[in-house]
């Protein structure tokens, strides 16, 4: 290989060093391709199988594997171009170094975008056996996974450095007080959302609101600084995680049933049938199918209100879904309505009964007055 290298470089009047230097350039750009054309058969490969494990390691490996064929190409340039020139200035031990770097470099940044593709196929893959996953949990671990990997990362390159860490963390321990005096609220937010993480009043995708603040929706990412949610009118809010410290957070997505709860009016027209009225509506709640019969059920003729004989009537549904809520609710209430019917009554709605004496009483009353 070096005797054809001398010869063509006395062809093309170049010197040998040049031409070596080139050749390993164009090998690297060669090997670069043939990589690239191995990566793109794998993927397909990788797409043919029935998970996704193999699809996030080529993905994880396909751009820093290029970045480093290309870095210790040219560091390995370097190295024949070096000694015959002092444009480049570059040493052994130099090059030494920039080879690690490479390495590490290419190396931390596999390993970060291994975990994020393994984060994602890890809740593909529930997801497709239909099964549960806690999408912050994971979204959390992967987070904390990739900062080692970067901590991790740049503690080796300082090692190949030879910069001592020692140095740093002293300078980390004064730079910090700066630093937590100027970003309170960031930090404010950071610990926010770690303690959401530790406590997981929510989780991404649950139905969240707050009394205390106009705070309702559903959680659609929780970020190291604040949380998104969508409200129902499809308008994100960006809440600062140090919010959830202070206040009161409902999250009606765990509720185990949903309650119906109704005051019913019939009139006092009706007041001999509001007994076998509250009865059958009683037994009708009982034998209801989407009624949770395990649950509480009051169904009580309650008050007599200013215009109505009122009933209480109130039960917990099976359903948590809102839709489905709603047609239950629908389906009480017009069962309601033709229990009352059935019985001859009807439901009562605000009126005044206005009472007004006769001509002649007012008279007699007017006489005796006057007497």
């Amino acid at each position: 290989m070096t005797e054809l290298i001398q010869s063509t470089s006395g062809l093309v009047g170049l010197p040998v060093w040049v031409l070596h230097a080139f050749v390993i350039v164009l090998a690297a750009l060669l090997l670069e391709l043939v990589y690239r054309t191995f990566i793109g058969r794998l993927a397909k490969l990788a797409e043919r199988t029935s998970h996704l494990w193999d699809d996030a390691v080529v993905h994880a490996g396909s751009k820093p594997v290029s970045l480093f064929i290309w870095w210790q190409g040219l560091v390995m340039a370097a190295r024949v171009a070096g000694p015959h020139t002092e444009a480049f200035g570059f040493d052994p031990a130099f090059l030494d170094t920039a080879q690690q770097l490479g390495l590490a470099v290419a190396a931390t940044w596999f390993f970060f975008r291994l975990v994020t593709g393994f984060e994602r196929a890890f809740v593909a893959e529930r997801r497709k056996r239909n099964e549960h996953v806690d999408i912050t949990t994971v979204s959390v671990i992967g987070r904390i996974v990739r900062i080692a990997v970067v901590l991790t990362g740049v503690l080796t390159i300082l090692s190949i450095l030879d910069i001592p860490i020692s140095g740093f963390l002293a300078a980390g321990g004064v730079g910090g007080i700066a630093i937590g005096l100027a970003a309170r609220d960031l930090l404010a937010n950071f610990f926010g959302g770690f303690m959401v993480f530790l406590d997981r009043p929510f989780s991404v995708g649950d139905w969240v609101r707050s009394p205390d603040k106009d705070i309702e929706g559903v959680v659609e990412k929780i970020g190291w600084r604040m949380t998104t949610i969508r409200k129902f009118d499809r308008r994100p809010m960006y809440v600062p995680n140090a919010t959830f410290t202070t206040i009161t957070v409902e999250n009606p997505s765990r509720m185990t049933h949903r309650r119906f709860f109704e005051t019913i009016g019939i009139r006092y027209d009706d007041a001999e049938v509001i007994e076998p009225v509250v009865n059958d509506i009683r037994d009708m709640i009982h034998e209801h199918e989407d009624i949770a019969t395990d649950q509480l059920i009051l169904v009580n003729f309650n008050e007599y209100g200013p215009h109505s004989l009122d009933i209480m009537v109130m039960c917990f549904t099976k359903t948590v879904l809102w839709a489905e809520f709603h047609r239950v609710k629908e389906d009480l209430l017009l069962k309601i309505g033709a229990i009352i019917e059935g019985h001859g009554a009807e439901i009562a709605f605000p009126t005044r009964t206005i009472k007004l004496e006769s001509a002649e009483q007012l008279a007699r009353e007017q006489a005796a007055t006057n007497a």
